[in-house]
């Protein structure tokens, strides 16, 4: 086994502190991946949170990038040197219908996680990207195109593919009316990508604040969802609108913002969708959900990120400060990404 060091969450406290665990040797298919940045997300909140209520200890981070520095003797795809990125998968079963698809994010036997997983093989439990190295199959790590910055590539993992999926599933191009709920790590990355497809994008927001930010991003319209008048004037006109409001919410002027045949993707996390049936009957409407990405997918969107030169906005800390990003991400204090430098 490799002792590596890390910041993992401790029972009893919402802060990490420094760990040196174990992580197994390369298998044949293995890659073994030095972490130079690693993206900060939302659910990394949670999963300290409930590490902190249980007994053992966890490092989080499931968004990062770094470079080979070694491989089994199966791998094919990456020489030592590499540039490459990790997101929140790391294995599934390879057999069922979606991973034949492309689409391990919906494994029929649930995929193995980068970190608060179990490992397929040997049983023992995965730990994340808040640490210097990460072993993985050749198959779940990427190619990052050289182009780009690293530290900006780290949140495509996880934001950025969960926002990519459905834009290709649902053929936004030229042409297309595309809605964006929310501003923050996913909604940022919204914008930029459906812009980039050639659509055109309206950001819906609860702080006029953000109109400003929104527009350098991209977008062509910004509406107040506090407006009702300018809520109402959306009737009828988008092909697609995706939701990446974490909280719940009520979804009903979204719906009736959409288009004949249009869709509404609920792509925040949340306890539940309230919405008036009424809204989504009238207009043949459809309301669809979808998370993470399949490995076909992700290494779709780094290509199309590096033909456009798509990265996410980001603050880069040392991982030494890695509570104060914690803690400024639970009072929303960023924009729109933090990403731990694990190189300082």
């Amino acid at each position: 086994m490799r002792h590596i060091n890390g910041f993992a969450s401790a029972p009893g406290s919402d802060g990490l502190t420094p760990w040196t665990f174990e992580r197994r040797e390369l298998r044949p298919d293995d890659i073994l991946v030095a972490i130079d940045y690693c993206g900060v997300c939302h659910s990394d909140l949670d999963a300290i949170a409930s590490a902190a209520r249980g007994r053992g200890r966890l490092v989080p981070g499931h968004e990062f990038t770094g470079t080979v520095t070694e491989i089994g003797s199966d791998v094919t795809r990456f020489t030592v040197g590499r540039r490459v990125a990790v997101g929140n998968i790391v294995d599934s079963c390879g057999k069922c219908a979606a991973c034949l698809a492309h689409q391990e994010n919906y494994c029929h036997a649930f995929p193995t996680l980068t970190y608060g997983g179990v490992d397929r093989h040997d049983g023992l439990p995965t730990q994340g990207g808040y640490s210097e190295e990460y072993v993985v199959r050749e198959d779940f790590a990427y190619s990052v195109p050289p182009q780009l910055d690293p530290a900006g590539v780290a949140p495509l993992m996880c934001a950025g593919v969960t926002v990519w999926e459905p834009l290709r599933r649902w053929q936004v191009g030229p042409g297309s009316t595309v809605g964006v709920v929310g501003l923050g790590g996913l909604g940022h990355l919204a914008v930029k990508l459906a812009k980039a497809l050639g659509a055109r994008v309206t950001v819906f927001t609860t702080s006029p604040a953000k109109a400003d930010a929104a527009r350098l991003l991209g977008a062509d319209d910004v509406v107040l969802t506090t407006d009702d008048a300018a809520m109402a004037a959306q009737f009828d006109s988008h092909d697609l609108i995706l939701d990446t409001a974490p909280a719940p919410h009520d979804l009903t002027p979204y719906l009736r913002a959409l288009a004949m045949d249009g869709t509404l993707c609920a792509l925040g996390i949340t306890e539940r969708l309230d919405f008036d049936p009424m809204a989504l009957l009238i207009g043949r409407k459809s309301l669809a959900s979808a998370g993470s990405g399949g490995t076909r997918a992700t290494q779709e969107l780094l290509d199309f990120c590096g033909e456009h030169g798509i990265t996410a906005d980001v603050e880069v800390l040392p991982v030494g400060e890695v509570d104060e990003a914690l803690e400024r991400l639970r009072r929303n204090d960023v924009r729109y990404r933090f990403v731990l430098d694990l190189t300082a």
